[in-house]
C-alpha cells in the first residue's frame, strides 16, 4: 500500500506574495538581497566549539603546571625579580661669604680604603676660627640594618643649617631598579629626577670673622677670660659683617656623630655649645650711658652743656637708718662733667642724676628708664633669622617684686641707669643698640648678603644724637675710656663698659661698643669678654686695637 507523506505547509498571506513580487526589480544583488539566508551548519559549530576545548585545554595544562607542578621555583623567581624604589641624593646648597668664599661644602667618600661608597655627599665646614655657631651642623640621611632608609633627608640642626634648611636642602628625587633573581640589576629607569638645593652668600665677610676671633681669642687667653661674643653690623642695612662667639665647638664632629667629641662639648664648663653673641645674657654696666643720655635729651631733663660734680661719690638718706645714709659711689672723681664729657670718662655720679634725679637735677626715673631702653631694643628679641634669643631684662619694680619680693628704692634707679643690678642684654641686641645711636633707627640683623632689615625711629633728634655721638668720639681721642681705640687712619666712636659678676664679685665682664667711621657712621660693633678674675686690667677695648689696625691696613673698603 501506497502511504501518503504528510507535508505541512504554512499557508503565504496575499500581501506576502503581492509585497515580495512589487520588489523584485529592484534587489541588490551584490548586496545580498534576494538570497535565501541558510542556518550555520552542525559541522561548523561542532568546529568552533573543538578549538575552543583546545585552547581552553593547553591553557589548563600551563597554568596546572605553574600552579601545581612548578608553583613554587616560579614564586620564587617572582619573589627575586623585583621593582625597588632608590633614593637620589639632593645636592645640598652651598654656603659662602659675601665674596663667595666657600664656607660649607660637599664631598663624596672618596676614600680608597673605604668599602662602601656612601650615596649622599658628606657636609664639609671652614676649619677658620669664629664660624661654628653661626653655621652650625646637619644630621644625615640614615639606613636600618637592610639598608632601607628610614631618614632620607639631611636635617639642619642648629645655625645657618637649621634656619635655612628650606632652602639649601633641595628635593630628593627617586629611581626604579628591577633586579633579577641573581641579583643582578635588569634595569634602572629615574622616577623623579633630584632637585639641587639654593646656594646662600651670607653677609659675613669671613676674613673679618676670621681676624676678630683670633684676636679676641688670644687675648682673652692671655688675661683669663674664659669666653666672649663680637657683632659688627651695618648699621642701615642690618647686614652682619662678622658675629663670633667663643669658645667654639667642632662641627664636623657633631655632623659625623662623634660621640666623644660631643659627650666632652656637653659637659664642658665653659659651656661652647652656648651662641654668646645670639644667646648670651650679660649685665651692660656702662655701655648703656649713651642711651640714657640720649633719652635725658629727648625728654628735655637736662642741658648737653650742663656740668654735675663728681666727687667721687653721692649719698643720699637711709629711711631706715638715718644716721647711716646710703652711700652710690663713682669709680673715680671726675670733678664737673657736662654730659659729652660724662660719656667720655663714664662719670656714674653725672648718670646717677639724670637716671633718679640728684639735689636741683631731675631724672627720667624708673618708668622712663625702661620706655627708653625698650625703645632701643633691649628687653625683646632683634629678629635675626637664627632664632633662640632670650628676651633679656630691664630691672622694673615689678620685676624687682617678683624676683625679690621686695620694694623699689631710688638706689635701684641709681644702679639701673649705669647698666647694673639686673640689668641683662645679648651681643646682639647692644650692636643694634649701638647701631640706633649712629644712624637714629633700629634695623633687623641680617644674615643674607644684600638682605635690608626692617627699621623703627628712634623718635630722636639727629641734633641729639650728634652730641651723644661727640661723646662717644671724646672717649677715644680725648683721654676716655676707649682711647686704646685711638689711631690713624680709622676714627671710631666708642664707649666701654665694666660689670661685676660672681657670688662675691670675684669675676668681671668687659665690653666696648663704638661706631665708625665717625663722621659718617656705617658699621656698629659690639664686643664682651666674660669672667676674668675681678681687677683685670686689660680688657675689651685694648683686645679690639689690633683688629682695628688690621682692619685699617688690610680692608680699606670697610674704613672709608
Amino acid at each position: 500500500m501506497w502511504r501518503r507523506k504528510k507535508v505541512f505547509v504554512r499557508e503565504i498571506e496575499p500581501d506576502e506574495i503581492f509585497l515580495d513580487s512589487s520588489n523584485l526589480p529592484k534587489l541588490d544583488a551584490s548586496q545580498f538581497e534576494g538570497r535565501v539566508e541558510r542556518p550555520v551548519s552542525s559541522f561548523a559549530i561542532l568546529a568552533v566549539g573543538g578549538i575552543f576545548g583546545v585552547v581552553m585545554l593547553a591553557f589548563g595544562a600551563q597554568a596546572f603546571s605553574l600552579q601545581v607542578l612548578n608553583g613554587e621555583t616560579y614564586a620564587d623567581i617572582s619573589r627575586n625579580n623585583r621593582l625597588e624604589r632608590d633614593v637620589i641624593f639632593a645636592t645640598r646648597g652651598i654656603l659662602t661669604d659675601r665674596n663667595g668664599k666657600e664656607l660649607a661644602w660637599n664631598e663624596l667618600d672618596t676614600d680608597p680604603n673605604a668599602t662602601t661608597t656612601l650615596p649622599y655627599a658628606m657636609r664639609h665646614y671652614t676649619e677658620l676660627p669664629g664660624f661654628s655657631h653661626l653655621l652650625g651642623f646637619v644630621r644625615y640621611p640614615k639606613a636600618d640594618a637592610s639598608g632601607s632608609w628610614w631618614r632620607e633627608e639631611y636635617v639642619g640642626v642648629s645655625g645657618i643649617e637649621g634656619v635655612y634648611n628650606d632652602r639649601i636642602a633641595g628635593e630628593n628625587g627617586s629611581s626604579m631598579a628591577e633586579t633579577n633573581a641573581r641579583g643582578q640589576l635588569v634595569r634602572e629607569d629615574i622616577v623623579d629626577p633630584p632637585v639641587d638645593g639654593e646656594t646662600l652668600k651670607l653677609s659675613i665677610d669671613a676674613d673679618i670673622q676670621t681676624e676678630l676671633a683670633r684676636r679676641l681669642e688670644a687675648h682673652a687667653e692671655n688675661q683669663r677670660f674664659q669666653g666672649g661674643a663680637a657683632a659688627i653690623m651695618d648699621v642701615h642695612t642690618g647686614e652682619l659683617i662678622a658675629l663670633v662667639s667663643f669658645p667654639e665647638y667642632d662641627n664636623d664632629a657633631f655632623a659625623n656623630g662623634d660621640s666623644a667629641i660631643v659627650a666632652a662639648a656637653n659637659t664642658d664648663a665653659r659651656t661652647p655649645l652656648l651662641n654668646r653673641a645670639v644667646a648670651g645674657l650679660y649685665a651692660p654696666g656702662s655701655i648703656v650711658k649713651p642711651m640714657f643720655a640720649a633719652a635725658a635729651l629727648a625728654e628735655g631733663i637736662i642741658s648737653p652743656d650742663k656740668a654735675i660734680l663728681s666727687t667721687g661719690s653721692i649719698s643720699i638718706p637711709n629711711p631706715y637708718f638715718p644716721d647711716k645714709p646710703s652711700i652710690f659711689r663713682d669709680w673715680k672723681a671726675h670733678g664737673y662733667t657736662d654730659m659729652r664729657r660724662a660719656i667720655a670718662v663714664s662719670a656714674d655720679v653725672y648718670f646717677y642724676a639724670i637716671g633718679g634725679g640728684y639735689q636741683d637735677q631731675k631724672g627720667l626715673g624708673i618708668r622712663r628708664i625702661d620706655e627708653w631702653a625698650k625703645k632701643f631694643g633691649f628687653s625683646t628679641v632683634t629678629g635675626i633669622a637664627l632664632g633662640g634669643e632670650p628676651l633679656g631684662t630691664i630691672p622694673t619694680p615689678e620685676w624687682k617684686k617678683e624676683v625679690f619680693d621686695d620694694d623699689w628704692r631710688l638706689g635701684d634707679t641709681y644702679n639701673t641707669a649705669i647698666g647694673q643690678y639686673g640689668f641683662q642684654v645679648t651681643p646682639l641686641q647692644v650692636v643694634r643698640f649701638i647701631g640706633g645711636i649712629a644712624s637714629g633707627k633700629l634695623v633687623v640683623p641680617q644674615l643674607l648678603a644684600g638682605g635690608q632689615g626692617a627699621t623703627t625711629d628712634l623718635g630722636i633728634s639727629e641734633a641729639h644724637l650728634k652730641i651723644v655721638r661727640e661723646g662717644m668720639r671724646a672717649a677715644v681721642t680725648d683721654g676716655g675710656t676707649a682711647q686704646a681705640l685711638n689711631m690713624g687712619g680709622i676714627d671710631i666712636g666708642g664707649k666701654t663698659g665694666t660689670a661685676q659678676v660672681g657670688n662675691r664679685n670675684q669675676y668681671m665682664n668687659s665690653w666696648v661698643v663704638g661706631f665708625w667711621p665717625y663722621d659718617n657712621p656705617k658699621y656698629a660693633f659690639a664686643v664682651v669678654l666674660e669672667k676674668a678674675p675681678a681687677n683685670t686690667l686689660s680688657g675689651a677695648s685694648p683686645a679690639m686695637a689690633p683688629f682695628f689696625q688690621w682692619l685699617r691696613d688690610n680692608k680699606p673698603e670697610y674704613v672709608r
